[in-house]
């Protein structure tokens, strides 16, 4: 095309792709997909994570006498603990496997097909512990922690990979959110089912631990009824009418067109390419940037203080005058209040953007780790100082869910082009699930040493990412793959395509 006229019909082009990207409503299709995935994938995570909470007295009660029965002795008070923070971090352990294997069978099996070939370790960990009580095998539980942690860090590796690649690119980042929202129900699920009026009576716990299996039941029931990732398809498998089918179904027949474009435009910057492996990402100058930043953001999820102020909770409830019995309750309000902003993050995220969620989020965290620390040394110097306390502890939650808890994952999406996706979600798997292990083992000598100032490590760290996201990560809002990877590779923001560093040019496609 000439040059005067390509500068003629530029801005009537320029205009339609910004049609084309506004964001609309989901197709019903697409919403039926997110939570087919979700249900039995991320959710499983967090109902893992808190259903073990509410049976702690019981299990360690079964713990003690089938000890009793098998050797004629009681076990130690250290013995009974070592038991126990066995059977609740091997779940990290587990999730770390899964983690690293989740990927590959991404790319061998499908989105699709690892998550439903994932609901196996749900169903056979949920077989595992119920039948530890009847047959007086403690170590059942241990084994059946170890499964379920390997299904949690195979979904939460596979189903953002699966819901971002089925997403239109005004969409993605609200659908991605699912993985968040997911993850927040099921640790309010959890909660709930745990209460005593529930599942949480002494006779109950080995069914409330087996009840994992009903999250991979109606996964099972649902997903098969919906269409494999369309980028996998065309990208991966070469499979034309496969992409054209899953893209029809997921985003109507009228906007199907242009995300396919998109795809072909990046499957033939990809051609000849093969999926990477976690360590070539290391290998690839052009991605160093992109891998330095799922690393940091995905430690940073697990070592910003989250942690601490559910440790702290309890502690918190007490002071504030809720008795006892009833501080299960208020822990369901946080569990409540992390769901409600997981799904507000969700609505906001493709008006926003990123980079200004995640950001705030972290500037909101920071504020409340100072407050936390002035309530917490002054304590005693008012009634009204605990509830002040309360009010940080669900203020630091809401901060988490609005930002960190639901865009760390959206942007491991969003920093790679198909052939490093998969790879880069094992390395990030990897990293979250190795800093969730090593903030349990490390966080109860840290309250020990530091007691209340804790939070002021946390705040060095919340400080420290916000700068990082300022200086380095673009927004990713509205823009395809191709782009945000030339955002990255290119010294100019708007340059529009430079070398990949395998002699691949990366175009951009906006026209």
């Amino acid at each position: 095309m000439p040059k005067e006229y390509k500068n003629e019909y530029q801005p009537l082009l320029a205009k339609a792709t910004k049609d084309r990207r506004r964001p609309k409503l989901p197709n019903k299709s697409l919403l039926l997909a997110v939570c087919a995935a979700g249900i039995g994938g991320t959710f499983q995570y967090g109902y893992n994570i808190s259903v073990i909470n509410a049976p702690t007295a019981y299990v360690q009660d079964f713990i003690n006498q089938t000890w009793s029965k098998r050797y004629q002795t009681q076990i130690s008070d250290d013995g009974l603990t070592l038991l126990w923070s066995t059977i609740v971090s091997i779940f990290t352990l587990g999730g770390l496997t899964g983690a690293m294997i989740g990927g590959t069978l991404s790319v061998r099996v499908g989105r699709k097909g690892t998550l439903l070939t994932n609901n196996i370790f749900a169903f056979l960990a949920a077989l595992l512990m119920g039948l530890s009580y009847p047959t007086g095998l403690f170590e059942l539980l241990i084994i059946g922690r170890f499964i379920s942690g390997l299904n949690a860090g195979i979904s939460i590796c596979v189903q953002p990979l699966y819901l971002g690649e089925i997403a239109p690119t005004s969409l993605r980042g609200a659908m991605g959110m699912g993985t968040s929202i997911f993850i927040t129900g099921g640790i309010f699920t959890g909660q709930v089912i745990g209460l005593r009026e529930l599942l949480g009576k002494e006779e109950y716990w080995p069914i409330l631990l087996s009840t994992t299996c009903i999250p991979a039941f109606l996964q099972l029931l649902i997903l098969p009824w919906f269409p494999e990732s369309p980028r996998y398809l065309l990208i991966d498998k070469g499979d034309e009418e496969g992409c054209k089918k899953a893209l029809k179904q997921l985003h109507g027949i009228a906007d199907c067109d242009g995300e396919r474009e998109d795809i072909e435009k990046e499957r033939n910057n990809l051609s000849g390419l093969q999926a990477k492996k976690p360590w070539e990402l290391f290998a690839d100058r052009s991605l160093r940037w992109q891998v330095l930043t799922i690393i940091l953001l995905n430690a940073a999820q697990q070592l910003n203080g989250i942690n601490a102020i559910y440790f702290y909770a309890g502690y918190v409830f007490k002071q504030s005058g809720i008795p006892s019995d009833k501080i299960p309750y208020a822990t369901v309000g946080t569990g409540a209040c992390e769901c409600i902003t997981a799904l507000t993050c969700g609505m906001l995220i493709d008006c926003l953007g990123r980079k200004v969620l995640i950001m705030g989020g972290y500037t909101l965290m920071a504020i409340c780790c100072i407050l936390f620390t002035l309530t917490l040394t002054f304590q005693e110097a008012s009634p009204v100082v605990p509830y002040l306390s309360m009010v940080c502890v669900f203020a630091f939650i809401l901060s988490f869910g609005l930002g960190p808890g639901g865009v760390t994952n959206i942007l491991t999406t969003e920093l790679f082009t198909q052939n490093s996706r998969p790879a880069a979600y094992m390395l990030a798997g990897s990293v979250n699930w190795s800093s969730f292990f090593f903030i349990g083992l490390v966080f109860p000598f840290i309250v020990l040493g530091l007691k209340q100032y804790c939070f002021l490590v946390f705040l060095v760290i919340c400080c420290l990412v916000i700068i990082y996201i300022f200086l380095v990560v673009p927004e990713t809002k509205n823009k395809t793959f191709l782009e945000i990877q030339n955002e990255f590779q290119s010294s100019k923001k708007r340059q529009i395509g430079c070398s990949d560093g395998a002699g691949t040019i990366l175009l951009s496609t906006s026209i």
